[in-house]
């Protein structure tokens, strides 16, 4: 029976010879190192980090005065965040392969729990129409289910098609149980009037089904199914379809919904090449909605320049680069999964953002994955970087050196003990 070759699979068989055939550089010596893959992403993600906050700070400020009578209000929550998330991070970079199989398992059956509670009196939602959080008691327990969701998605999907590899030429295989429970936390997520979300679920599942080596009929059906199915959505809806026009048409409702879409562009274009410098930016004062979530990348435009926002999508651009990086030096099958589904989660929403701030597409409601507000998301994007660590940390090369360290320590103890007998 043949196997599908996927991509990831057809990489990872020619790139001895490619990295024989390289010149030495010092770039070259340094990404040869077996820990490098480890270090591309945890140094980009404290830099996103980092400057994630300050923005946040400097771009809720005004809101967070205004409404709670605390300019800190927002900043104080995203560190406490930042605080859960890193530590989840740091227990899942320990993880092996197996917990974090039974983990996906476990994330699946929570995330569509958390799903169906967001139907219940405990679901929380905006005047926009979105009801995609449930709230335990006050505002500092409440949960985006949706973004659990995706990190489900991921690690379940790895765990369950490389269980199934060998029959992933079957059709009925290749999809099932992994197309219909994604379908059905992705429908949850629809009916929670959060198309957005769902798009970018969506497309975590078609990247999935690419990287085992699904064929292109199947990919061009799934497509087709799922444009067919967004096109009646926004048909049907006012508010969608107000978005769609705003965006065909700049002068249609200025100061409605083409209002935002518009001050984003106009926070980019007054940063300038250097910014108005760090807690300057005058869209921050009321005339850009969603300063400190959807449109941060405006607020860096505005305060950092143009020299800021490259640095920002210089740091997406690495990050991506070691995702895929791990994805492709791996020898575990979950774990080239795991880190290509967590990297394409990361790099389609931060584009989809970027996109929707530069004003290429119409406003979709997501958020800059690790630079915005939001402790759900910013949670799951740690998750998802702690997972990425886990799996660089058992590359072939990374295992050896591990391997060589712990058998000198052993023998380092055991000279001292004899020395000392």
């Amino acid at each position: 029976m043949a196997i599908l070759s996927s991509p990831l699979d057809r990489k990872q068989t020619t790139k001895g010879t490619t990295r024989r055939r390289s010149r030495s550089t010092p770039i070259g010596d340094a990404l040869a190192h077996p820990r490098a893959s480890f270090f591309l992403v945890l140094v980009p993600t404290v830099l996103l980090l980092s400057l994630g906050m300050m923005m946040v700070l400097s771009a809720s400020s005004v809101l967070g005065s205004v409404r709670f009578g605390d300019a800190y209000y927002f900043v104080k929550r995203q560190v406490f965040f930042l605080a859960v998330g890193g530590v989840a991070a740091l227990l899942l970079s320990r993880f092996q392969p197996r917990s974090l199989k039974i983990l996906g398992w476990v994330l699946v059956v929570v995330a569509l729990g958390l799903q169906m509670l967001t139907f219940t009196p405990l679901g929380w939602g905006e005047a926009k129409g979105n009801r995609n959080w449930v709230q335990f008691g006050t505002s500092f327990f409440r949960i985006q289910p949706s973004e659990l969701a995706k990190l489900a998605i991921i690690v379940w999907g790895a765990d369950l098609l490389a269980r199934k590899q060998k029959l992933l030429d079957q059709p009925k295989h290749l999809l099932v149980p992994f197309v219909p429970v994604s379908l059905l936390l992705i429908g949850l997520v629809v009916l929670q009037h959060d198309l957005g979300t769902g798009m970018i679920m969506g497309a975590i599942v078609v990247a999935m089904l690419w990287y085992v080596g699904a064929s292109w009929k199947i990919l061009a059906g799934i497509g087709a199914t799922v444009v067919t199915a967004v096109l009646a959505l926004v048909i049907t809806s006012g508010n969608r379809m107000d978005r769609i026009l705003g965006f065909l048409n700049a002068g249609h409702d200025t100061f409605g919904v083409n209002l935002q879409p518009q001050r984003g562009v106009f926070a980019l274009a007054s940063g300038g090449w250097w910014g108005l410098g760090l807690g300057a930016s005058r869209q921050k004062w009321g005339s850009l909605a969603e300063a400190h979530t959807d449109y941060v990348l405006a607020i860096v435009g505005e305060e950092l320049g143009l020299i800021g926002t490259l640095v920002v999508l210089s740091l997406f651009l690495v990050l991506g680069y070691a995702g895929f990086r791990i994805a492709l030096r791996s020898d575990l099958t979950f774990c080239r999964y795991v880190a290509a589904g967590v990297t394409s989660w990361l790099m389609i929403q931060a584009l989809v953002n970027i996109m929707v701030v530069l004003k290429m597409i119409p406003v979709m409601g997501v958020t800059l994955p690790l630079l915005s507000y939001g402790g759900s998301g910013l949670m799951a994007n740690l998750a998802g970087i702690g997972m990425l660590l886990a799996c660089a940390k058992l590359e072939p090369d990374a295992r050896r050196l591990a391997e060589r360290r712990k058998r000198k320590g052993g023998n380092a103890v055991t000279v001292v003990e004899s020395r000392r007998a």
